[in-house]
C-alpha cells in the first residue's frame, strides 16, 4: 500500500487527461522509458527525460517501496547511426557502443540519476524480436517482401490514436520512405536485410537486423509482460516511435493492454531557440560539466520547469540555480537529514510530477535544514554524491583569498587566516551563527537575530539576506575572528 495519503495523479498522453495512478499490481509497479542510441555523447535535450523519469522512479519507490518498482530503460546498441559511425571511424561497433555507454553512465550519474532496475541492450534481445515478428506475420499484421518485413499499418484500426491523427494526416506530415517493397507508404520496417559489411542475425527472412520500433516492444514484453503501468519518453517519440510500438505490441499480444499510462516530456530550447549545431547552441551534458557547471545545477534547471512544458535553457537559469543550491548547501552543511521527505514535497510531486511546486516547497523548508536536506535528497539534490562542486565559493571569495595571501596583523588583535584549515574553521563558525540567526528569525525572535547579524558585521562579515534561503555572506579584508568569540554559537 502507498506510504502517503496523497494519491499519485499522472497526465496520460493517450487520454489527454490527468487521473489517479492505479498500478496493475501495487507490489510490482512497472515502468519502461526509451533510452539512448549509444553512438555519441548525450546532449542536454537527451538528459531531460532521464532526469524527469528518474524523479518519477524516486517517487514511485517512496510510495510503493524500493523493491516494488521495476524501471526498465533500454540501450539501443544496433542502429544505422552506429553503423555509420563505425564506418566513418574505422572502429568496431562493439568498441563504439561500449565507449559511449560508459560515457552515458558517467554523464547521467553526474546529474544524480539512479541506475534503472534493468538496462537491456537491444542486441541481447534480437531472438525475442524475431519471435514477435513471426507472431505478427502469423496474425496477418506484417508481411515479408524483398528481405524486409513490414508492419501493415492498415491492419490495426486504432493506429494514430496516441498521436490523435488520422492515417492521412500522419502520412502527409511524416517523412516516410516510399519503397517498392511496401504495400503502403506508412508501413514501417520490422526487419531489414544486412549486407556483408553490416551486422546481422539469422532469421526466417535471411541475415538481417531489426528495425528500431520493434526493439522496445520486444524488450518491454520480455521484461515487464504484455501489460505494464507506465511508458515514458520525449514528446518527439509520440509519433512515429510510440505509435508504432503500440500497434505492433497490441497486434502481437491483443490479450494485453501494453502500457496503461503514456508520459512525455516537452522539448528543450536554448535561449529561446531550438537547439541545433547550425546555430551554435548545441551542447552535450559533458560540454556543460567541462565548462564547470555542476551536475546538480544541471539537474535543478531541468526540474525547474514542469516536465510537460517546453523548457528554455538559459544562462540566467544556470546562475539562479547555482545561487539557490549554494545557499541550500550552506544551510544544510553538516546537518543530518531526517529519514523522510516533507509531505508538502511529496504532495507536489504526486500531482503529475509538479517539480516547480516541489522546488517552491523546498524554499519554504529553509527554516528547517534537516527537512530541507531530506526533501532535496528525495529529488536527487543536495546529495553527498553531487556535493563535489565548489559550492563554498562565496566563502572563499576574492576578499578571503586576499586575506589568505597577506594574513592579518596579530599585533592588531586579529587571528591569522593563513591556512586552509583555519579558513574552514572560521567559515564553520560563521555558518553556525547564521544557522542560529535563521532559527531565531523562524521563531520570530528578531532581537536575537539582529544581535547575531550586528556581531557578524562588527567582525567584518558581510551578510546579504536572500528570500527563502540562508543568507549569502562574505568575509571582508577587515575580518577579525577574535570578535566572534563573544557570540554564543
Amino acid at each position: 500500500m502507498p506510504e502517503t495519503e496523497t494519491p499519485i495523479s499522472l497526465y496520460n498522453t493517450r487520454t489527454r487527461s490527468k487521473a489517479q495512478f492505479r498500478p496493475i499490481d501495487p507490489g510490482n509497479v512497472r515502468m519502461y522509458v526509451c533510452g539512448p542510441t549509444v553512438y555519441d555523447r548525450a546532449h542536454i535535450g537527451n538528459a531531460r527525460p532521464v532526469v524527469v523519469f528518474d524523479t518519477l522512479f524516486r517517487l514511485l519507490r517512496h510510495v510503493y517501496g524500493d523493491h516494488a518498482v521495476t524501471y526498465v530503460r533500454n540501450l539501443t546498441d544496433i542502429d544505422d547511426k552506429i553503423i555509420a559511425r563505425a564506418s566513418e571511424s574505422g572502429r568496431p561497433i562493439e568498441a563504439i557502443t561500449a565507449e559511449t555507454t560508459d560515457w552515458y553512465h558517467a554523464d547521467m550519474a553526474a546529474l544524480g540519476v539512479l541506475p534503472p532496475t534493468v538496462e537491456p541492450r537491444a542486441t541481447a534481445y534480437v531472438p525475442a524480436m524475431v519471435a514477435m515478428i513471426e507472431t505478427l506475420i502469423a496474425r496477418r499484421h506484417a508481411y515479408h517482401r524483398e528481405g524486409h518485413v513490414l508492419f501493415d499499418v492498415k491492419s490495426y484500426p486504432d493506429y494514430g490514436r496516441l498521436a490523435r491523427r488520422s492515417l492521412d494526416e500522419m502520412q502527409a506530415g511524416a517523412r516516410v520512405e516510399v519503397a517498392p517493397y511496401k504495400r503502403d507508404p506508412m508501413d514501417f520496417v520490422l526487419w531489414k536485410p544486412s549486407t556483408p559489411d553490416q551486422p546481422g542475425w539469422p532469421s526466417p527472412w535471411g541475415e538481417g537486423r531489426p528495425g528500431w520500433h520493434i526493439e522496445c516492444s520486444a524488450m518491454s514484453y520480455k521484461l515487464l509482460g504484455e501489460s505494464f503501468d507506465i511508458h515514458g519518453g520525449g514528446i518527439d517519440l509520440v509519433f512515429p516511435h510510440h505509435e508504432n510500438e503500440i500497434a505492433q505490441s497490441m497486434c502481437a499480444h491483443p490479450e494485453g493492454r501494453f502500457a496503461n499510462v503514456w508520459m512525455h516530456n516537452g522539448f528543450l530550447n536554448v535561449e529561446g531557440e531550438k537547439m541545433s549545431k547550425s546555430l551554435g547552441n548545441f551542447f552535450t551534458v559533458r560540454d556543460l560539466l567541462d565548462r564547470g557547471i555542476p551536475g546538480e545545477v544541471i539537474r535543478f534547471v531541468l526540474l525547474s520547469t514542469h516536465y510537460r512544458q517546453p523548457i528554455d535553457w538559459t544562462e540566467a537559469k544556470v546562475e539562479e540555480a547555482t545561487t539557490i543550491l549554494r545557499s541550500w548547501r550552506k544551510l544544510t552543511d553538516g546537518i543530518e537529514a531526517v529519514t523522510r521527505p516533507s509531505s508538502i514535497v511529496v504532495r507536489a510531486l504526486s500531482d503529475d510530477l509538479n517539480t516547480p511546486k516541489a522546488i517552491t516547497a523546498l524554499h519554504e523548508l529553509a527554516s528547517n535544514p534537516e527537512e530541507l536536506a531530506a526533501s532535496a535528497n528525495f529529488m536527487g539534490l543536495l546529495t553527498e554524491e553531487l556535493g563535489g562542486w565548489p559550492w563554498k565559493r562565496r566563502v572563499v571569495s576574492e576578499s578571503l583569498v586576499f586575506s589568505t595571501r597577506v594574513g592579518f596583523d596579530a599585533s592588531e588583535g586579529a587571528d591569522t587566516l593563513t591556512s586552509s584549515a583555519e579558513i574552514e574553521r572560521q567559515s564553520e563558525k560563521v555558518m553556525n551563527l547564521l544557522r542560529l540567526r535563521e532559527k531565531a528569525r523562524a521563531t520570530r525572535d528578531f532581537a536575537r537575530a539582529d544581535a547575531i547579524r550586528e556581531a557578524l558585521t562588527a567582525a567584518g562579515v558581510k551578510v546579504m539576506d536572500r528570500a527563502g534561503a540562508l543568507s549569502e555572506w562574505e568575509i571582508g579584508p577587515d575580518f577579525d575572528p577574535a570578535k566572534l568569540k563573544g557570540i554564543d554559537a
